[in-house]
């Protein structure tokens, strides 16, 4: 256990947690929503610091990160317990539990050893990742603080419910921000993932870039009958635009069914590329569909002379028009990180 940086104490040996927009008050001897951080005596804790579910080396274009390090090679911990309970969730195994996990056995990795990990395999950076970093912020934080002394780069892959002072806390930190927007209504988060006030996921996100210079990159899982309505793709590609810039680029991402959604089909091919027509209709550079191999809408293409910048097919990636951060072509901004 390691006691959680971002917390108050209340009367009665209560406690309030300030890690994630939950903000959960917590009596003695329970949980948080996460179920990864406990009251222990007036004292909050987290559960999972530097207990490892899952590991391994990655090509940066998988988180999606399209216009960050494009090709390079990105070192991926994920831990378990999430703060959303999503009923699609890729990673439920991992995410979908509860203190039980210690007794069951855990790898534990330290900051330390992650990023010789990193280094060992010949990384440009490390990545926290398949399930919510914010769940083990104070590992992130830690490890993150490394990554910098050692000259690598570092993505959180979140959901974006982090609040805005544990933000604050890692911004010196963080290189890229990859973040979720499920979809853009009260209905869709609350029957999706339970959670209320998904506005600040937008909010925070903002932060990042405008505060702190963060890469940020948008994913949208377009799910059949939940959120895949011209209402709210329109209202996601329209707030990118408005808040992140036109140049950010939007992922939407083809849904397979998966742990509580197994009666809905696929998403139609149809349906991703009609969603890529609303974000280049709204004013967005790059808009790339993700989990269909081989579609041409994952490459980057120059939206100034029309030229390919980066081929990619799956997580293969071929830089032929890329300079620094522009086409070499004609010298449009790219808006990327290299």
């Amino acid at each position: 256990m390691h006691e959680s940086l971002l917390y108050e104490k209340l009367p009665g040996s209560r406690v309030k947690c300030h890690t994630c927009q939950w903000r959960c008050t917590i009596s003695p001897g329970k949980l948080g929503v996460c179920k990864m951080h406990r009251n222990l005596d007036g004292i909050l804790y987290g559960l999972n610091y530097a207990e490892v579910s899952s590991v391994a080396v990655d090509p940066i274009e998988k988180k999606p990160l399209f216009h960050f390090f494009p090709g390079s090679q990105v070192f991926s911990l994920g831990t378990w317990g999430c703060n959303f309970h999503c009923k699609h969730c890729q990673n439920w195994q991992i995410s979908c539990t509860d203190p039980s996990f210690l007794e069951r056995g855990t790898r534990t990795i330290s900051p330390e050893a992650a990023i010789e990990m990193t280094k060992r395999q010949n990384c440009q950076g490390i990545a926290w990742t398949y399930n919510e970093p914010a769940i083990w912020f104070e590992y992130t934080l830690d490890s993150a603080k490394l990554a910098k002394e050692n000259g690598l780069y570092t993505v959180y892959v979140t959901n974006g419910f982090i609040t805005p002072e544990a933000l604050d806390t890692i911004g010196p930190y963080l290189d890229a921000y990859r973040v979720d927007v499920k979809g853009f209504s009260d209905k869709l988060y609350r029957e999706l993932a339970k959670v209320s006030g998904w506005r600040g996921v937008l909010e925070v996100a903002e932060r990042a870039q405008k505060k702190w210079g963060m890469h940020v990159e948008v994913v949208t899982n377009i799910i059949p009958t939940m959120n895949d309505d011209e209402e709210q793709l329109e209202g996601i590609a329209t707030w990118i635009r408005d808040s992140l810039g036109g140049l950010t680029p939007w992922h939407v991402t083809r849904f397979y069914p998966q742990h509580q959604m197994l009666h809905l089909p696929p998403t139609p091919v149809s349906t991703l590329e009609h969603a890529c027509a609303i974000g280049k209709r709204v004013g967005l550079r790059f808009v790339y569909t993700g989990n269909v191999h081989g579609h041409a809408s994952e490459n980057t293409i120059c939206y100034s002379c029309g030229n390919l910048a980066i081929g990619r097919r799956g997580y293969y990636t071929d830089i032929v028009g890329l300079e620094d951060s522009r086409c070499r072509f004609c010298g449009a901004d790219l808006n990327m990180r290299t």
